[in-house]
């Protein structure tokens, strides 16, 4: 059998000593000191009321110590409670909900961008026993432990699911926050990221990609309207093929759209030959032989109006 060390045996001892007599004279010192200071409570009455009487607010929870353990019944309040003063000691807590700003972060996205994000908490006390025994300051660590969970939770984002995906990112960071404070006694209620700050040389080549796409369309566009109004003008062409009287009417209706403009002069040419209407050539187009022979050879006559 391997021989125990100094270490090994010094612990041996420790456990050997008898626990019921240790319990036994803390207990009696317990009563000891509980009636020395009921004495001096009635020595010093009424006076001692003043230390004797607390109050919480409706708020607020009082933990209770005496000689260093935790007293029966959990946090007291709201309302008046009693202590004992010289050997009870209480601490008071906050139930009402805290938020603070998580300091703007640098993190590397798991697309190997650098961004700054930062983000807002909001918690409260939802035990006040386990928030005194189990750590010294429940909202400096909720701070701290925000801090680095931003920073784990968005390092294993790609920076397209840091922009569009906040909602699943903040309800992610509220679930890991509050189940590594429920030790704590602390409950985490919300987490807000509030900004993702992209560096500006990656802001100019987004709005450049933006702007290209942008016009990507726009020509996409441009070409479907081309292509429908060819269409258009082809099945236009084939009605007034058929009739064509409709190619004369859509003339005047032109040349009435124009006269409805700020112009001084309109040259518009008309087939009079076709339209049958050698009087108006000869009335435009003057008495000589020129105009009227022209008028007799189906040539197109030219109208000068001036505005």
């Amino acid at each position: 059998m391997a021989e125990k060390t100094p270490l090994q045996r010094h612990a041996d001892n420790r456990d050997d000593v008898p626990t019921d007599d240790a319990g036994a004279c803390s207990a009696c010192c317990s009563i000891v000191l509980t009636v020395v200071s009921g004495i001096l409570i009635l020595l010093t009455f009424p006076f001692s009321l003043f230390f004797c009487f607390k109050v919480v607010n409706e708020f607020e929870r009082a933990v209770i110590f005496r000689l260093g353990r935790l007293v029966e019944g959990g946090a007291k309040g709201p309302g008046i409670f009693f202590i004992l003063p010289c050997i009870d000691k209480y601490t008071k807590i906050d139930l009402r909900t805290v938020s603070f700003d998580v300091p703007p972060q640098e993190i590397l996205s798991k697309d190997s961008v650098t961004v700054t994000v930062d983000a807002v908490v909001y918690y409260r006390i939802q035990d006040p026993i386990m928030s005194v025994n189990n750590i010294a300051n429940p909202h400096h660590s909720t701070k701290l432990l925000a801090q680095t969970t931003l920073r784990n939770v968005l390092g294993q984002k790609s920076l397209q699911e840091m922009l569009t995906d906040r909602d699943g990112i903040s309800e992610l960071m509220q679930s890991t926050l509050d189940h590594a404070t429920d030790p704590w006694g602390v409950k985490v209620e919300r987490v807000e990221v509030k900004d993702v700050r992209l560096p500006k040389s990656l802001q100019r080549a987004m709005a450049a990609e933006a702007e290209a796409s942008r016009e990507a369309r726009a020509k996409v566009i441009a070409a479907e309207g081309e292509q429908n109004a060819a269409l258009a003008y082809a099945e236009a062409a084939d009605v007034m093929a058929e009739e064509p009287g409709a190619l004369q009417l859509r003339y005047l209706q032109t040349l009435n759209t124009i006269s409805a403009e700020k112009s001084s002069t309109i040259v518009f040419p008309l087939p009079l030959a076709d339209m049958g209407l050698s009087q108006i050539a000869q009335t435009f187009g003057g008495a000589g032989p020129g105009a009227s022979g022209g008028a007799s050879g189906g040539h197109d006559g030219i109208v000068h109006r001036g505005i």
